[in-house]
């Protein structure tokens, strides 16, 4: 049998799901290889809305800076009524809490999601490989060999599906995907430029010659992401002329410059399995939905995340059932998500101001793995349970700390102990020297020498995690709640250890 790689894994496909994935396994150390079959990067605005929990990953992987200089908050809505045209908020302006730092949606074209990550690719070392098609893979029980369009032959231990809705991964793996696509439902995207219209306001005209039309302003451009919905049975010409002379009779305004532009057919679709062997999707492979509530983009990136710490701790040692629980959080995740946005857009297809409204649970925060394979791992607090995100709080500590996140950023895993028979236990665990390292601290206010102290004076870290007693709290690498321990600490950590961690060194050095 061939155990020589090529790669640690092999991620096919380089837009935001992909190049996310990438980025998290080159920082735990990992190789691999991005290629796409394009030609170049992608050029339109198409998904445009970074949610508040992809906001933290971005903050994680170092980039969430570039997002917000490259993007913008999203304007309210005008309705256009013949000559009225009516303001509406699309969704509320929330105020940044101690738990919550990014609470709104960001405004940032996919070009742009695309661009800032590939840069962060690059500055890792990594040249994604534009021009490169996946023709074929075959897989054993050790590795995958993938042929690609330059005849080339690759090695890899894994192989990850991240290229859209006509995964030609999904379909080498034979992986079905269930679901439906409404060929009649269509809408033109276009990126151009709009002389007139203010770019304070995402403009909609919901009933003009019977179709809807929208225009988004792209921030830090003079372009606008335009909609317009189509009819059943209508082909659109595409070039300039055509396109300015449809916007021109639904709008009366001059739209020219266009930069891009795309027909959007709405599918409603989920992988069967999200893993085959050695193959996994994620994105667009495994689940595809409405351009309602800017999920799909999110959902993505979200899927990298729980992947890429899952796949680093199995090559390093970890049980090969590591890999099983990504499908179990994740596909009931994007089950959810698909569901929530068929409704919005199915509000938005009947003209009711409700399809526009958008709420708590597009911004993706309360997404928890609290009813999957890996919550069993210990008990709960008042606030939180085994399984939900990790919130942010104030602390400080070495290095100018100051917040919990600044904790978590990094490939790590962390523990957090509250109170002294935590204290006492936490040095004694031990912890694998392979695979994800564990960072370690004593929340309190005070310190003491040998140990790395987060210092909670006012005590809103303790009561934000809902701390009422002993406990230790464990934060996974994607930043959600891996453990809760309030007694028993030496065998359920020892469960912890077994269940994510190479097999290495479980225990305590002495008695609790």
């Amino acid at each position: 049998m061939n155990t020589q790689y090529d790669v640690d894994v092999l991620v096919v496909g380089a837009g935001p799901t992909g190049s996310t994935l990438a980025a998290d396994l080159l920082r735990r150390g990992l190789r691999v290889r991005l290629v796409d079959k394009a030609a170049h990067s992608f050029q339109g605005s198409r998904a445009k809305g970074i949610q508040p929990r992809t906001q933290e990953i971005f903050e994680d992987l170092g980039v969430l800076g570039e997002a917000q200089a490259e993007g913008g908050p999203y304007p309210l809505a005008g309705i256009h009524l013949g000559p009225i045209r009516l303001p509406w908020r699309m969704q509320q302006r929330n105020v940044p809490t101690p738990d919550i730092p990014y609470p709104n949606i960001l405004l940032l074209p996919q070009y742009r999601t695309d661009t800032i990550l590939h840069r962060l690719l690059g500055r890792l070392g990594l040249r994604i490989e534009f021009g490169t098609e996946l023709k074929n893979l075959e897989q054993d029980d050790d590795g995958v060999t993938a042929t690609l369009s330059t005849g080339e032959r690759v090695r890899s231990r894994y192989l990850v599906g991240a290229d859209g809705g006509s995964s030609v991964v999904r379909k080498i793996a034979g992986i079905r995907f269930i679901g439906e696509t409404d060929g009649s439902d269509r809408t033109l995207i276009i990126d151009g430029n709009i002389d007139g219209l203010s770019r304070n306001r995402w403009h909609i005209w919901p009933r003009t010659h019977g179709r809807s039309v929208g225009a988004c302003p792209l921030p830090h451009t003079s372009l606008f992401q335009i909609m317009i919905r189509l009819k059943a049975g209508e082909e659109p010409q595409l070039d300039e002329a055509s396109l300015a002379e449809q916007f021109r009779t639904y709008t009366g305004l001059r739209l020219h410059g266009i930069t891009w532009t795309s027909v959007f057919r709405p599918n409603v679709r989920l992988a069967e399995h999200y893993r085959a062997g050695r193959v996994f999707l994620a994105g667009d492979a495994s689940h595809v939905h409405t351009p309602a509530g800017a999920q799909g983009l999110n959902t993505g990136v979200q899927d990298a995340y729980n992947l890429g710490w899952k796949i680093g701790q199995v090559i390093a040692g970890a049980p090969d059932s590591l890999l099983d629980t990504y499908e179990a959080e994740r596909q009931p995740i994007a089950a959810k998500v698909l569901g929530k946005s068929s409704e919005l857009y199915a509000a938005m297809d009947q003209h009711r101001f409700s399809g526009l409204k958008r709420g708590d649970d597009e911004r993706q925060l309360s997404i928890t793995y609290s009813e999957g394979p890996l919550s069993t791992l210990g008990s709960g607090t008042k606030t939180l349970r085994v399984g939900d995100r990790a919130p942010d709080a104030p602390c400080t500590g070495q290095n100018g700390v100051q917040r919990l996140f600044e904790v978590y950023q990094g490939p790590h895993f962390t523990l957090l102990a509250f109170g002294s028979i935590a204290t006492k236990v936490l040095p004694q665990l031990h912890w694998p020297n392979v695979g994800a390292e564990l960072h370690r601290f004593i929340i309190g206010n005070t310190g003491e020498d040998g140990h790395n102290y987060l210092h909670d004076k006012d005590g809103k870290l303790k009561g934000i995690y809902g701390i009422t007693c002993d406990t230790l709290v464990l934060i996974r690498p994607d930043g959600y709640i891996g453990s809760i321990i309030t007694s028993n600490w030496k065998t359920t950590f020892e469960k912890v250890v077994e269940t994510i961690c190479p097999s290495q060194l479980v225990g305590l050095s002495s008695k609790e």
